[in-house]
């Protein structure tokens, strides 16, 4: 299938397979972010929990912060 020039191709969070705003089965909203996704099931697990499927962007030579026991 051809896109349009200005249709941007966004990642799946939860499977990773390329969609558009047009081909996205589902979308969901989470922190002011509207996340697309390839099928209602990708949704659902992403809904049930984000943080699986977010990774935290790190600048570069900054360290991670060690989490506590």
């Amino acid at each position: 299938m051809k896109h349009q020039p200005d249709e941007r191709t966004l990642k799946d969070p939860v499977c990773g397979m390329l969609v558009s705003r047009l081909t996205a089965v589902a979308d969901a909203q989470f922190e002011r972010k509207t996340y697309y996704f390839c099928a209602r099931e990708c949704r659902d697990a992403f809904m049930a929990d984000p943080g699986k499927y977010l990774h935290p962007h790190r600048q570069h030579g900054v360290r991670p912060k060690k989490e506590m026991p």
